[in-house]
């Protein structure tokens, strides 16, 4: 009886010893952004944080972390939207920043991705506009998109949504691979080429203020398009994702002037292979309090990161919501 009773207790303590470890197993959720010089880098950096929270981290009641239990998101550093679905789509990553146009496109495999959809796709939040920022040297102005031609221009990076936007608009004023100088490189490498001379002029989507525009801007000096209310017309014609938008004057340093300019809507995208109750965690923590703090103290574009925007343009983009968001959503009301 005492051999049995010792091997019992043995058993047990071996079985909670066992229990301890899995609960300590950490799950890793690898997020896409961008380059270091823009937005989606510092936003998924917040979102990763908030969302975290790793085994034997402090519970959130006791002023620890408030994210998904045993939880460890790590902010990627990638070529932006192109890159991010397709990783997605192929299990390289589990979720991204994307631009709401791209998303659509490649999700239905259309445009510049016929016969190649990425069924994968799934939204887990709208987040806030990016705005186009069409970026020249101090003191140089153009009248519409067709004074590029025969520019030196940098088109961002390949792999961005920015790239495939604006391929777009500026093939609708007759500008294309063809008639100029393009330059495939990212935020920061565009700042730099403008800033020596190389480049006269460059484009970029992102949440204002972009962090390499700001040190060009208090550096160099840099004026940015502000487009007539025709041509933003025209823009959102070609592409409907790209909606009016504006840039108030002083958001960079000597450009004391609104800027009309197009925006799209930047996602939170994530695999439909991800356990919903998973992606109903990460988005139960994405708007909580605690992640609410992080945002408003962190990037500006935080701000307008709100869960009564969350759903904002999703229904008409056309790519579904992740079961385990839309459990969330629906419990709080905002779908019936």
């Amino acid at each position: 009886m005492k051999f049995t009773k010792k091997l019992t207790v043995a058993a047990i303590a071996t079985l909670l010893s066992a229990s301890a470890v899995a609960a300590q197993n950490p799950t890793f959720f690898r997020i896409g952004t961008g380059g270091a010089g823009g937005t989606y880098f510092p936003i998924g950096g917040t979102i990763a944080n908030g969302i975290s929270a790793p085994p034997g981290a402090r519970p959130c009641d006791k002023g620890g972390q408030c994210g998904v239990p045993g939880l460890i998101a790590i902010a990627q550093s990638t070529t932006a939207s192109v890159f991010n679905n397709a990783a997605v789509q192929n299990g390289e990553l589990e979720a991204g920043l994307a631009a709401a146009d791209v998303t659509r496109s490649m999700y239905l495999g259309e445009g510049k991705f016929e016969g190649k959809p990425h069924p994968n796709l799934r939204i887990i939040a709208n987040l806030y506009p990016e705005d186009l920022h069409v970026v020249l040297p101090k003191g140089a102005t153009i009248d519409n998109l067709g004074d590029l031609e025969g520019k030196r221009v940098g088109i961002a990076q390949a792999g961005s949504g920015t790239q495939v936007a604006v391929l777009q608009m500026l093939d609708a004023w007759g500008v294309n691979r063809d008639n100029m100088d393009e330059a495939e490189l990212n935020n920061s490498q565009s700042a730099e080429r403008l800033a020596d001379g190389q480049l006269d002029g460059y484009f970029y989507a992102a949440g204002w203020p972009v962090a390499a525009m700001v040190q060009l801007a208090s550096t160099k000096g840099m004026e940015l398009h502000s487009f007539s209310d025709a041509d933003l017309k025209k823009i959102n014609d070609i592409i409907p994702a790209y909606i009016p938008s504006s840039i108030p004057a002083g958001v960079y340093e000597g450009v004391d002037y609104e800027v009309k300019t197009p925006a799209v809507s930047a996602m939170l995208v994530v695999s439909a292979d991800q356990p919903d109750e998973l992606i109903y965690g990460i988005t139960k923590a994405l708007w909580n309090s605690n992640t609410r703090k992080l945002l408003d103290n962190g990037h500006a574009k935080g701000k307008q990161i709100t869960v009564e925007s969350s759903l904002d343009g999703v229904a008409a983009l056309g790519v579904p919501l992740h079961a385990g968001a839309e459990k969330f959503y629906r419990e709080i009301g905002m779908i019936d």
